[in-house]
């Protein structure tokens, strides 16, 4: 869940002295003041590197969780909304930050925070894309059938104009080929990486990769000579 966002210095109350003399003053002041000490807080938590963030979260630190929060949330948004479409992308956010901040006193390291970070927001996405392999969410080898069966939904609309071909070509793959082409060419991730977020192997990872490349490039073909589609 998102940490809520503190006040600017500029949406503070402004008090003059009378006002700080009166007891309704005082406590805007401390407020006020109160305020300022989580926004510094914050600030210096998100300069923090991750060990120290997920140490922080693991202790209930609230700027901790605000600067883990400000880290991660454009990535996890971006990438579930590129897998399963922007209007589901807020709501699957928050279930994956709850879920990391729910499961965080058992993260220990054997993974980069991002790593873990993408592997919820994947499996998140994957499993609202497929909802009839949600019943086998087990962590496990992932064949190629698998990946490429996943539903695709339909292509998001009002694209701006020099991105509207690729985010439609890529919206009409696959779910399972759309993870493994953003992860890759989007997030810039390697293939051990992204074997690991997907639970498959690095020869599957390559393979995906390869063929939703192929995919994306018929439907780029088909967009650019189909009617209204030419350049």
């Amino acid at each position: 869940m998102s940490p809520t966002r503190p006040a600017s210095p500029a949406e503070e109350p402004l008090g003059g002295e009378a006002e700080a003399s009166s007891p309704s003053g005082t406590a805007s002041v401390a407020a006020s003041s109160a305020t300022a000490a989580r926004i510094g807080a914050a600030r210096a938590a998100e300069g923090l590197a991750d060990e120290a963030i997920v140490r922080g979260c693991q202790a209930g630190d609230r700027a901790a969780m605000h600067a883990f929060y400000a880290r991660y949330q454009r990535r996890v948004f971006g990438l579930i909304a590129r897998i399963c479409g922007a209007q589901e992308a807020e709501e699957l956010t928050q279930e994956v930050f709850l879920r990391a901040f729910r499961a965080i006193d058992r993260f220990r390291g054997d993974a980069q925070l991002s790593t873990w970070m993408y592997r919820l927001a994947v499996n998140a996405a994957l499993s609202h894309a497929g909802r009839t392999m949600a019943r086998d969410k087990k962590r496990r080898v992932v064949t190629d059938e698998e990946m490429a069966q996943l539903p695709a939904p339909a292509a998001g609309e009002g694209d701006p104009r020099l991105r509207q071909h690729l985010e439609r070509a890529l919206g009409e793959l696959p779910a399972g080929y759309r993870a493994v082409i953003v992860l890759h060419d989007v997030e810039g991730l390697q293939h051990d990486e992204i074997a690991e977020i997907l639970g498959c192997r690095v020869g599957t990872s390559k393979s995906q990769l390869h063929k939703a490349r192929a995919q994306m490039r018929k439907k780029l073909e088909a967009l650019a000579i189909g009617p209204g589609g030419a350049t």
